[in-house]
Order: C-alpha cells, then structure tokens, then sequence
C-alpha cells in the first residue's frame, strides 16, 4: 500500500494541474467583444432602463433566456428559463377626511402613502401631540417619553429641533430618524395607531399620484398615516383657526380630545416580474449547487428619458452571461462541472432585492445544498473617489470574511494565479457608511446562511442612478478581468471534493 501512494499522489496532482489548465483555457472565452456585444443590446434604449415589472424588463428577460438556449443551458425551474414572481400596485379609489365634523381634501390639506395603506372606515377620538417625533438611541432624544400613545392618533412636526443630527449613515441601511418615515416609525413602534407629520407643503404645486409605486409582498397589517397642513393639525389639537407652524411648536407635548374619521378605499393590481434561470447540470455531486448572479433591471423611464443601467447592472448581468458561455463551452468539451451550476439573473434588485428574496423564500434548490452565490453588480467602470495608483487593476470583493473561512482562501488563490486584481475589502468592515452588503442580492442569500461573494466597482458617484450610465463609459477590458476572477473562483468551487464550511460568524451590525 505505501508503494503506491506515491503514483496515486502524482495522478491526482496531474489531474488538479489539468483541471486548473481547463480553468484558464475556458476563461479565455470571456471576451470584450462578447462583453460588449451583449451589453450593446440589454442597455440599449429597445429595454427602455428594464424597470421591474415593464414591458423593458420582460424584453430583457427574453434576451437573456434566448442567450442561455443558445449556449446550450438547461431551464432552471423545471421546463422553464424564468421564475415568475408577483408584484402588486396600488390605487386610491375614495378618501374622506373628517376632523370634528370639518371636511378637508386631498392634495389641499393632507396627502396619504399608498404602500401600506390601510383601507376601510376609521374613528379617533384621542390626539397626541409628541413635538417632533424622534426616537434616537444614538443621540439620546426620545420625544415619546412619558405619552401614553397606544390606540391613539398622533400627531409629530416635520424637521428637526435645532442643533439635531441624525446618526451616521441613515438613509443607507436604516432610516433617518428625522425623516417622515422614521417619525411614523417611531410612533408605531411605541403603539400608535395612526399618525400624521404636519408640514408647510400645503397646498401642493403638482398633483400627488393616486397610483402607488409597486411593491412585492402585500402589506396584510395596514396602517393609516401621512402628511397633513397646518389647518388639519389645528383642528386636531382643538383649534377653530388655523395656528402658524411656529404656534404648533410652541404647544406642550401631550393629549387633546378631538373626532377624526378617515375613510379610505383602494384597488389592488397584481403584476409579474421574473427571474431568469439557466443551469449547468453538475456530475457526481450534481445535488449541490453554486449560484452565479446579477440583477438585470434599472430604473426605467422617466418620461422619455432613458436610464440605460449599462454598469448598474448591465455589466454584471453580461458577466453572468459571459461566464455561463465560458462554462457551457467547457461542459461541451468534456469538462463539466462536478456541481450544478446555477446562472441567474434577477429582476427586482433596485426596488428592494425583490427578485432574490423571492427567490431566497422559494428556492428552486435546496439553500442547504448551496455551496456559495457570486453575484456580481457594477463590474465595468473605475470608482470615481477611487485615488490609488491601481485604479484601473482593483475590484471591491464583499463577505471575504463573513459565513464560511475558506472565501478568501479560494478568491484569493485563483486571484494570485489568474488575474493579479487588487482585492479591496473595505465595503467588508461592519463600519461601512454605505452599508454595500446589505445593498445587492447576495444578501439574500447570505441571511439564509449561504456563504457569499460580492463583486463590485464601488462606482457611487459620477452617472450611478443616472440616464448617462450608458455603454460607452464601461471600461471593457476591466471588466473582463474582473469576470475572469468569478469565473476562476467559480471553476474551483464548483469542482472541489467539499461545499464551503458555514463557520464564521456574520460581523454585520443589525442585519435587515
């Protein structure tokens, strides 16, 4: 048995040389012709910014599906390429609001969210008025101290007292305290049943839509909330003339006895999105599977203007694209992968990563059986407020050091033989103002405990969100480096005897 170590450990060294040959022959592949030739046509102005839920995003959809036939993928949810999904939008049929008898109207005095909006017939007949509504552990303000708010309307001012800042980093992963949203937030937190921001903006210049924006889950536990002007404040605090916002500051925090009945009804459209799923069917561990990703809507129109997304994220939808190419070639040839290989390209991700939580709440394979997801989103342009010498040889890789130990070794190795990028990891301190990993669709995964790498540019500033994200700007030799080093990480997870440990804690503060 000793005697035959030795050969058996030289073949399997000649297997793992070969294998890692195979990697570098494929990549080869991922061209930036081929980059830009499927890049040219999701970001052009045919898939009108491929919002979610638009005829655009459905024309991509097709795109990419007719791409993953042509290579020769496989449908990844049973006979079908897409994984259909609803979203729903909401209308505003009738409102009525009533203080004391007094009627007021919309758009005039008070203006309600459609998302979350409760509908049917309401009667307050208790009014707290709590100043300006802040809850901020940070800063130490609670306006809510000492009220007794539970079942009652209230009442909170807009803005902020003077001197007020609200905490590092609201607006990213968590909301401003100071914000509309994070008043009423506040109030609900502590029991309120309704309340009302009272603001200046009254009456508005231009109409308030009666249209809601889309959303994905239907909010079953609805709640009544919104803006008002100062004549439905006063009336609420007992007043028979309208008070001057600096008069209703200057009242002490506390209870006033007035009737307020709010009627409200709304329809419901369901729309579809979807997923698009192409895989490549593993060998002898086939029952595991590595996800590649990339969301594949933007924003849309506004009017006639076009936001093309063609880095955001035009470019990681193509990688994924691209990579799935490199590996379907390579299958072809006899090298296929020993897990599954699972392409998809989500739709959902600038509203709120729609498209893999719905996913990640019903997956198509088993979560558990997931060795890893690669997503990639914003890998074709160089960070504007990147300063360094190597700005045009860097990727920001997220989770290196989040979920499972072996991440960085894996990246790191095939970085080190392969493509020589510079791998930034400071999106993946806890510390992170922008809060990245909790802003594409990895996350999703990564919360039902999959181990995770996020690839990105980290391009924040110049045309990000803009209609001049557009083709022309992408750095396509970049790119293809970059995709190279997913593709590389992904040939070597995919074809390893193990699936990834799950043994690192996740060092995130109050994941979402």
């Amino acid at each position: 048995m000793k005697k035959m170590m030795l050969p058996l450990l030289l073949i399997a060294s000649v297997v793992a040389t070969a294998q890692k040959d195979q990697s570098a022959r494929f990549a080869e592949l991922i061209t930036t012709q081929g980059l830009k030739d499927k890049l040219t046509i999701l970001a052009s102005a045919e898939m009108e910014g491929r919002e979610t839920a638009t005829p655009g995003q459905k024309k991509a959809a097709a795109y990419i599906e007719s791409e993953f036939k042509r290579m020769g993928l496989k449908p990844g949810n049973g006979d079908s390429y897409q994984q259909v999904y609803p979203v729903y939008r909401d209308s505003l049929s009738k409102t009525v609001f009533r203080v004391n008898g007094q009627p007021f109207a919309w758009d005039k005095d008070f203006v309600l969210p459609l998302r979350g909006l409760a509908f049917g017939n309401f009667t307050y007949n208790n009014v707290v008025f709590a100043g300006y509504g802040i809850i901020d552990t940070e800063g130490k303000i609670n306006d809510f101290a000492g009220l007794d708010v539970k079942g009652k309307l209230v009442l909170v001012l807009d803005g902020t007292p003077e001197g007020y800042k609200p905490p590092a980093g609201a607006g990213r992963r968590f909301i401003n305290p100071a914000s509309t949203n994070g008043k009423i937030a506040a109030a609900r937190s502590v029991g309120a049943a309704a309340v009302f921001v009272v603001t200046t903006d009254f009456p508005k210049k231009t109409a308030t839509p009666t249209k809601g924006d889309m959303y994905l889950k239907p909010n079953t536990n609805g709640s009544i909330s919104g803006t008002i002007s100062t004549a439905v404040a006063s009336a609420m605090l007992g007043r028979t003339k309208t008070l001057e916002l600096s008069a209703i500051k200057a009242l002490d925090k506390g209870n006033y006895v007035s009737e307020v009945t709010i009627q409200t009804e709304k329809t419901v459209e369901t729309l579809e999105s979807s997923n698009v799923v192409g895989i490549i069917p593993g060998t002898d561990k086939k029952e595991e599977y590595l996800f590649l990703t990339g969301h594949y809507d933007h924003l849309g129109k506004r009017g006639d203007v076009i936001y093309y997304g063609a880095d955001d994220d035009g470019s990681g939808t193509v990688g994924v694209m691209q990579m799935a190419e490199a590996f379907s070639a390579a299958a072809r040839k006899g090298n296929k992968p020993r897990r599954t290989l699972v392409f998809m390209t989500v739709s959902g991700e600038e509203k709120g990563l729609w498209g893999s939580d719905y996913y990640s709440e019903h997956p198509i394979f088993p979560l558990d059986k997931t060795t890893a997801d690669l997503n990639t989103d914003m890998i074709g342009r160089v960070d504007t407020e990147r300063k360094t010498a190597d700005t045009l040889n860097y990727i920001y890789v997220i989770g290196h050091d989040k979920l499972s130990s072996e991440l960085p070794i894996i990246n790191e190795g095939v970085n080190t033989k392969y493509t020589n990028l510079t791998l930034d990891y400071k999106y993946d301190d806890p510390k992170d103002q922008n809060q990245i990993y909790y802003r594409s669709d990895h996350y999703n995964f990564a919360k039902k405990g999959v181990p995770i790498l996020f690839f990105y540019d980290g391009m924040l500033q110049a045309d990000y969100h803009r209609p001049t994200d557009t083709v022309e700007k992408i750095n396509f030799e970049l790119m293809q480096k970059r995709t190279k080093l997913v593709f590389h990480t992904a040939w070597e997870m995919a074809n390893r005897d193990n699936m990834l440990k799950r043994d690192t804690p996740l060092n995130m503060p109050n994941s979402r």
